[in-house]
Order: C-alpha cells, then sequence, then structure tokens
C-alpha cells in the first residue's frame, strides 16, 4: 500500500513538475512576445515623435518667416501710407496754386476784356467822328 501510495506521488509530482516547467516555458515565451511588443510599440512612438518633432521644427520655422514678411511688409504699408499722403498734400497745394493762378488769369483776362471794350467803344465813337468830319468836308 505504501509502495503504490509512494508510486503514485511520484507520478502525481512527476506530472506536476511537467505541468510546472510547460507553464515557466509558456511564461517565457509570453514574456518574450510581451517585451517585443512593447519594444516594437516604443520604437513606433519614437519614430512618430520625431516625425512630429520635425515637422514641429519646420512649421516654426514657416511661422516665423511668415512673421518676418509680415513686419516687413507692415512697414513697407507705413512707408507707401507716408509717401502717399504728402503726394496727396503736394497736389493738393499744387492744386490750389494752380486754381489761384487760372482765377487771376482769368481776373486778369476778363480785365483786359473790358478795357479792350472800352477801347472799341473809344475807337468806334473816334472813327464815327472822324466819319462824320470827312463827311461834313465833302
Amino acid at each position: 500500500v505504501v509502495y503504490e501510495h509512494r508510486s503514485r506521488l511520484e507520478r502525481s509530482l512527476q506530472k506536476e513538475r511537467g505541468e510546472h516547467k510547460k507553464t515557466k516555458e509558456d511564461f517565457l515565451v509570453y514574456k518574450l512576445e510581451a517585451q517585443e511588443a512593447l519594444n516594437k510599440e516604443k520604437q513606433d512612438s519614437m519614430n512618430r515623435y520625431g516625425a512630429l518633432s520635425s515637422q514641429h521644427k519646420i512649421l516654426k520655422n514657416q511661422h516665423e518667416d511668415v512673421k518676418k514678411q509680415l513686419l516687413d511688409l507692415q512697414l513697407q504699408h507705413n512707408s507707401l501710407k507716408l509717401e502717399h499722403r504728402k503726394a496727396l498734400e503736394t497736389h493738393s497745394q499744387k492744386y490750389a496754386q494752380l486754381q489761384q493762378e487760372k482765377d487771376s488769369e482769368v481776373a486778369n483776362l476778363q480785365d483786359t476784356v473790358f478795357k479792350l471794350r472800352e477801347e472799341s467803344k473809344l475807337l468806334r465813337k473816334a472813327h464815327q467822328e472822324v466819319h462824320s468830319q470827312l463827311l461834313s468836308a465833302q
């Protein structure tokens, strides 16, 4: 009975050892696969991070370039606005001056026309008198 009991215990122990060995191998395989999956995921994450980081640098540089362009364009715009204002003032002054000259010239011409009309009247009168004297003399 003891021998049989001992024999069953040894078989049971051998069976337990086999199952333990199998479980240990399965665990090592699982651990290795999990470690590989973790490493692959870590590598993928690092690659994504690198790509995003370089894209961020590119976008940051583009942003800086656009900011510089905006500043340059604002300065150019302000400069052109100032030039425009000066040109407008100059043209307004020139226009006012030309308007004044025109008004003065028109006034002078009207005055000259008035004087010429007066002179014409006097000449007509003188002509009429000369004509009358000629007729009288004849």
